[in-house]
């Protein structure tokens, strides 16, 4: 929602041939989506500054912000350099003068060589992603924990993907300017490009994270991936300097051999910005959060979706949009695969389970309480309400309180979920249920703004129940969860 009001600048729509794009080439990449599995939540496909297709797999929507991850580092980098044009800073001040408590007494000259270019481009030095150990910080201090790490190697000397590095932006801005990162961007970036109420995490000094955390719509991913294409010019004005997209975007530190058969994340790095094959670049996150600028084709690719095959989403791009944007020229629409384009966008949907049956324990089991054993999910008891077309259920536990959330049978039905004990972290969660046996329960909750789906398993036994928790993507290993429970009379 627009909090100010103001109606928010759209990007003008045409359709695909009117921009030298046949429709059929666009209803290829969406079968390979759909053929590979890849989750998609949302896509928009522009040329020459046009929206030629959108489509969102419902439940996601057009007006729904989603978690971009690491794709949030590429909007950090670019506070960077609109900081660098104001002469509020220089790429080639050292990091630990603009923190001198928290720096070390003999910082050593890996730490007191490192610079703010080297944050931009990941060559700090360091040998491993520093954010795990900012995490640890028992007093929350993210700045002190990243300055207090062994740098290992010289800086500017190799490539190592790191997080940390990219709070430390941040920070320094946040630092010079008073100002968070996210207010500091709010006149500069996101009001000139109608980008309404983004949200950025913070850390628990009130930084924010920079590396991660923001999340705004896939039009906003959009036209910030077009601001960079036009090389910073937007309806007339410079908002980001011309040479500040040059230098971002461009090869900065090798991180592979660069070979187009290494795939897209051996291309080489840039300010926050990864290389890719074909003269692309792109800003990217975890679980396939995508903003891949074409300049030779005068393209944007934006993409939401949940999925762990970064590359094979790459490939679908680079393998039948790519070869479809050689031509800018319109080209007469052929009516009949422009239709079936329309239906395919028409139809995207992640669908909530099958119904499979109803089960007899429906009436035994409503409103009944199951305490459960000790569980690094924070719950301390769950009841299930099952009605006709839906159930409720109700979570009880030390760090969220009560909390209620309606499944739909065969259907979604939106709630509010808080994961974290924040009391303003409730996310918005479309959830289903079905009964895959007579004696187990399968609820849903897609997390509608977010990457992450969970399902969890409960099969009943008489008076006890065991519950299994599992999840579509995560960081690291992910293991189901595994807990028991007991029926109370």
């Amino acid at each position: 929602m627009n909090k100010t009001n103001i109606p928010v600048p759209q990007l003008p729509r045409s359709l695909p041939e009117e921009q030298g794009i046949q429709s059929s080439a666009v209803s290829a990449f969406l079968n390979r989506i759909k053929e590979s599995q890849l989750a998609l939540h949302s896509f928009m496909l522009l040329r020459h500054g046009h929206v030629v297709t959108e489509g969102w797999w419902t439940p996601y929507s057009p007006e729904r912000r989603h978690m971009l991850f690491s794709l949030s580092k590429s909007f950090t980098s670019t506070a960077i350099g609109l900081a660098a044009a104001e002469q509020l800073l220089s790429l080639e001040d050292k990091v630990i003068s603009f923190f001198p408590e928290e720096a070390p007494e003999n910082p050593g000259s890996k730490l007191a060589g490192m610079n703010i270019r080297h944050l931009l481009m990941m060559g700090t030095g360091h040998t491993s992603d520093t954010m795990p150990e900012m995490l640890k910080d028992a007093g929350g201090n993210w700045v002190r924990a990243f300055l207090q790490l062994p740098v290992e190697q010289e800086p500017g000397s190799h490539f190592l993907y790191n997080t940390g590095a990219t709070y430390m932006l941040s920070a320094i801005l946040q630092k010079v300017t008073g100002q968070t990162l996210l207010d500091y961007l709010h006149p500069r970036l996101f009001s000139p490009l109608g980008i309404a109420d983004p949200v950025w995490e913070s850390c628990p000094r009130g930084i924010n994270t920079g590396g991660y955390g923001l999340s705004i719509t896939t039009e906003d991913i959009a036209k910030f991936g077009q601001l960079y294409l036009q090389k910073g010019l937007w309806n007339g004005r410079q908002v980001i300097p011309q040479e500040w997209v040059a230098e971002a975007s461009a090869l900065q530190i090798a991180n592979g051999d660069g070979k187009p058969e290494s795939g897209d994340w051996s291309q080489g790095y840039g300010y926050q910005f990864w290389r890719c094959r074909h003269g692309i670049y792109r800003g990217d996150g975890a679980f396939g959060q995508f903003c891949i600028v074409m300049p030779e084709q005068d393209a944007v690719v934006a993409i939401t979706s949940g999925t762990n095959e970064l590359q094979e989403v790459m490939n679908a791009v680079m393998e039948l949009l790519l070869p479809a944007l050689n031509d800018g020229k319109s080209t007469p629409v052929q009516q009949p695969a422009a239709a079936e384009l329309a239906d395919q966008l028409r139809s995207l949907a992640i669908m909530p389970p099958v119904i499979r049956s109803v089960s007899a324990l429906e009436q035994e089991l409503s409103g009944r309480i199951c305490l459960l054993e000790s569980n690094e999910l924070q719950i301390e008891s769950l009841a299930i309400d099952f009605a006709d077309k839906e159930a409720r259920l109700t979570l009880q536990g030390p760090l969220s309180g009560c909390q209620e959330i309606l499944l739909g049978r065969g259907q979604w039905a939106a709630s509010q979920l808080k994961l974290t004990p924040d009391p303003s972290a409730a996310d918005a969660v479309m959830s289903s249920f079905t009964w895959t046996a007579e004696d187990m329960l399968q609820l849903t909750l897609l997390m509608v703004e977010q990457p992450f789906i969970f399902t969890l398993d409960i099969t009943f036994n008489e008076q006890s129940l065991t519950l299994t928790q599992s999840a579509n993507v995560g960081m690291g290993a992910q293991e189901p969860v595994t807990i028991q429970g007991t029926l109370q009379a």
